[in-house]
C-alpha cells in the first residue's frame, strides 16, 4: 500500500523511510537560511554605535580648560597639570579646545593635596634609621566639567587622587609627572563612566 505522499511526489516505489534526499535538502535549506540570518545580524551589529548617554553630549564640541587653583605649597603643579589636561583631555573626550568665552563646556578645579610618602622601606638595625626603597607622590584634586550650553554639571568629583612612585635617590619630578598622568586618566575615566 502506498501513501499519498509517495504518489504526489512522483516517486512511486520509495517508502517514507527511503526518501532521505528530500529530508536532507530541507535540513540543508533550513541550515543555510538560519546561517544567513545569523550572519546578517552579526554584521549589522558591527555597524552599531552607542550614542544615547555618551560623553560628552552631542552638542558639546569644544572644551575650555582652566588652570586649577592650587591649595598646596607646590606652585609648579598648576602648570604641569594644566599642560597634561590640555594635551590629553580633548582627544580622550573627542572634542577640541576653545577659549572659555566660546567653548561648549569647561573643565575647572582645585589641587587640594600634594604629599610624598615612603611606602616601601626596610627596617634598620636597632638604633639605625630605616632604609627607604621607594617613595610615592600623592596628588588629589577637586574637579568639575560644566556644560556651558545647558548650564549643567556634566561630571564632578570632590576627590580624584593619583599616586606616582619613584625609587629612592631618583628625582621627585618623575613620580610627580607619573601621578599627574594618572590623575588626568582618572578624570577621563570618571567623566566617561558617568554616562
Amino acid at each position: 500500500m502506498r501513501s499519498s505522499l509517495e504518489k504526489e511526489g512522483g516517486r512511486e516505489g520509495l517508502s517514507a523511510a527511503g526518501s532521505t534526499g528530500s529530508g536532507f535538502r530541507a535540513a540543508r535549506r533550513f541550515f543555510v537560511q538560519w546561517t544567513g540570518l545569523l550572519l546578517s545580524v552579526t554584521f549589522a551589529g558591527c555597524n552599531y554605535s552607542f550614542v544615547a548617554g555618551s560623553f560628552p553630549p552631542p552638542h558639546v564640541q569644544s572644551v575650555a580648560i582652566e588652570p586649577f587653583e592650587n591649595e598646596t605649597t607646590r606652585f609648579e603643579l598648576t602648570g604641569e597639570l594644566y599642560d597634561q589636561l590640555l594635551r590629553r583631555l580633548p582627544s580622550a573626550l573627542g572634542v577640541r579646545t576653545a577659549g572659555a568665552d566660546v567653548a561648549d563646556a569647561i573643565v575647572r578645579g582645585s589641587i587640594t593635596r600634594y604629599d610624598v610618602v615612603a611606602p616601601n622601606y626596610r627596617a634598620g638595625q636597632p638604633g639605625q634609621a630605616a632604609a627607604v626603597l621607594q617613595r610615592q607622590v600623592n596628588i588629589s584634586v577637586r574637579v568639575e566639567i560644566v556644560d556651558l550650553v545647558e548650564n549643567v554639571i556634566l561630571w564632578e568629583s570632590t576627590n580624584v587622587t593619583a599616586r606616582g612612585e619613584y625609587a629612592e635617590g631618583s628625582p621627585e619630578d618623575g613620580g610627580r609627572l607619573r601621578a599627574i598622568e594618572l590623575l588626568v586618566q582618572e578624570i577621563v575615566d570618571g567623566a566617561q563612566s558617568n554616562w
